[in-house]
Protein backbone atom coordinates (compact mmCIF):
# COMPACT_ATOMS: atom_id res chain seq x y z
CA UNK A 1 0.00 0.00 0.00
CA UNK A 2 1.36 3.44 -0.95
CA UNK A 3 1.95 5.97 1.81
CA UNK A 4 -0.88 8.21 0.60
CA UNK A 5 -3.30 5.27 0.53
CA UNK A 6 -2.22 4.19 4.01
CA UNK A 7 -2.58 7.77 5.32
CA UNK A 8 -6.06 8.03 3.81
CA UNK A 9 -7.13 4.72 5.34
CA UNK A 10 -5.77 5.56 8.77
CA UNK A 11 -7.44 8.97 8.78
CA UNK A 12 -10.74 7.44 7.63
CA UNK A 13 -10.62 4.96 10.53
CA UNK A 14 -9.48 7.68 12.94
CA UNK A 15 -12.43 9.90 11.97
CA UNK A 16 -14.90 7.03 12.17
CA UNK A 17 -13.78 6.20 15.69
CA UNK A 18 -13.92 9.82 16.81
CA UNK A 19 -17.40 10.21 15.31
CA UNK A 20 -18.61 7.29 17.41
CA UNK A 21 -17.17 9.06 20.45
CA UNK A 22 -18.86 12.34 19.49
CA UNK A 23 -22.23 10.65 18.98
CA UNK A 24 -22.13 9.01 22.39
CA UNK A 25 -20.96 12.24 24.05
CA UNK A 26 -23.60 14.42 22.39
CA UNK A 27 -26.43 12.00 23.00
CA UNK A 28 -25.71 11.91 26.71
CA UNK A 29 -26.08 15.68 26.86
CA UNK A 30 -29.30 15.63 24.84
CA UNK A 31 -27.88 17.85 22.10
CA UNK A 32 -26.76 17.34 18.52
CA UNK A 33 -23.12 16.97 17.54
CA UNK A 34 -23.27 20.39 15.87
CA UNK A 35 -24.60 21.94 19.06
CA UNK A 36 -21.91 20.15 21.04
CA UNK A 37 -19.18 21.63 18.81
CA UNK A 38 -20.73 25.08 19.09
CA UNK A 39 -20.97 24.89 22.89
CA UNK A 40 -17.32 23.87 23.14
CA UNK A 41 -16.15 26.75 20.93
CA UNK A 42 -18.37 29.32 22.66
CA UNK A 43 -17.24 28.03 26.07
CA UNK A 44 -13.57 28.24 25.13
CA UNK A 45 -13.95 31.76 23.69
CA UNK A 46 -16.38 32.82 26.45
CA UNK A 47 -17.86 35.37 24.02
CA UNK A 48 -17.79 35.06 20.25
CA UNK A 49 -19.56 36.48 17.21
CA UNK A 50 -21.65 34.36 14.88
CA UNK A 51 -19.14 34.96 12.06
CA UNK A 52 -16.18 33.88 14.20
CA UNK A 53 -18.05 30.78 15.35
CA UNK A 54 -19.01 29.86 11.78
CA UNK A 55 -15.37 30.23 10.69
CA UNK A 56 -14.10 28.09 13.56
CA UNK A 57 -16.58 25.32 12.79
CA UNK A 58 -16.22 25.67 9.02
CA UNK A 59 -19.96 26.29 8.53
CA UNK A 60 -21.91 28.93 6.64
CA UNK A 61 -23.55 31.70 8.66
CA UNK A 62 -27.12 30.49 8.07
CA UNK A 63 -26.33 27.00 9.41
CA UNK A 64 -24.49 28.50 12.36
CA UNK A 65 -27.38 30.89 13.03
CA UNK A 66 -29.86 27.97 13.18
CA UNK A 67 -27.57 26.10 15.58
CA UNK A 68 -27.23 29.16 17.82
CA UNK A 69 -31.01 29.74 17.68
CA UNK A 70 -31.54 26.19 18.94
CA UNK A 71 -29.01 26.73 21.74
CA UNK A 72 -30.77 29.97 22.74
CA UNK A 73 -34.18 28.21 22.72
CA UNK A 74 -32.75 25.48 24.97
CA UNK A 75 -31.35 28.13 27.35
CA UNK A 76 -27.78 26.98 26.65
CA UNK A 77 -26.59 30.21 25.01
CA UNK A 78 -27.59 33.83 24.78
CA UNK A 79 -26.98 36.69 22.40
CA UNK A 80 -25.69 39.92 23.83
CA UNK A 81 -25.47 43.24 21.96
CA UNK A 82 -22.15 44.98 22.60
CA UNK A 83 -22.61 48.24 24.52
CA UNK A 84 -19.93 50.07 22.53
CA UNK A 85 -20.73 48.65 19.07
CA UNK A 86 -24.41 47.81 18.65
CA UNK A 87 -23.64 46.02 15.36
CA UNK A 88 -21.65 43.37 17.26
CA UNK A 89 -23.72 40.59 18.79
CA UNK A 90 -21.74 38.34 21.07
CA UNK A 91 -22.77 34.80 21.83
CA UNK A 92 -22.01 33.38 25.24
CA UNK A 93 -23.15 30.43 27.30
CA UNK A 94 -25.82 30.63 29.96
CA UNK A 95 -25.25 28.96 33.32
CA UNK A 96 -26.94 25.84 31.98
CA UNK A 97 -24.77 26.00 28.84
CA UNK A 98 -21.64 26.41 30.97
CA UNK A 99 -22.61 23.31 32.92
CA UNK A 100 -22.94 21.34 29.66
CA UNK A 101 -19.62 22.77 28.41
CA UNK A 102 -17.82 21.83 31.63
CA UNK A 103 -19.30 18.32 31.48
CA UNK A 104 -18.14 17.86 27.88
CA UNK A 105 -14.66 19.16 28.68
CA UNK A 106 -14.36 16.92 31.74
CA UNK A 107 -15.46 13.80 29.85
CA UNK A 108 -13.13 14.56 26.93
CA UNK A 109 -10.20 15.09 29.29
CA UNK A 110 -10.87 11.75 30.96
CA UNK A 111 -11.23 10.00 27.61
CA UNK A 112 -8.08 11.45 26.03
CA UNK A 113 -6.06 10.79 29.18
CA UNK A 114 -7.09 7.13 28.80
CA UNK A 115 -6.12 7.18 25.11
CA UNK A 116 -2.77 8.76 25.92
CA UNK A 117 -2.12 6.20 28.66
CA UNK A 118 -2.35 3.45 26.01
CA UNK A 119 0.51 5.07 24.06
CA UNK A 120 3.98 4.28 25.37
CA UNK A 121 5.21 7.25 27.40
CA UNK A 122 8.34 7.67 25.27
CA UNK A 123 6.14 7.98 22.11
CA UNK A 124 3.57 10.50 23.36
CA UNK A 125 5.47 13.62 22.30
CA UNK A 126 6.06 12.02 18.91
CA UNK A 127 2.33 11.34 18.47
CA UNK A 128 1.45 14.94 19.37
CA UNK A 129 4.12 16.33 17.04
CA UNK A 130 2.99 14.05 14.20
CA UNK A 131 -0.63 15.12 14.62
CA UNK A 132 0.42 18.79 14.58
CA UNK A 133 2.37 18.21 11.35
CA UNK A 134 -0.58 16.36 9.82
CA UNK A 135 -3.03 19.11 10.80
CA UNK A 136 -0.77 21.79 9.30
CA UNK A 137 -0.46 19.81 6.06
CA UNK A 138 -4.23 19.30 5.87
CA UNK A 139 -4.86 23.02 6.44
CA UNK A 140 -2.37 23.96 3.70
CA UNK A 141 -4.11 21.66 1.23
CA UNK A 142 -7.70 22.38 2.26
CA UNK A 143 -8.35 24.40 -0.87
CA UNK A 144 -7.29 21.65 -3.24
CA UNK A 145 -10.27 19.26 -3.10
Amino acid sequence: MKHADKLRELIRLFIRNLEILEKSEASCCGITIGQCHAIVEIGRAQKISLNELALLLNLDNSTMSRTVNNLVQQDLAEREIDATDRRFVGINLTEKGSDVFNGIEEEMTIYFNKVLSDIPENKRDQVIESLELLLDAVKKNKCCL
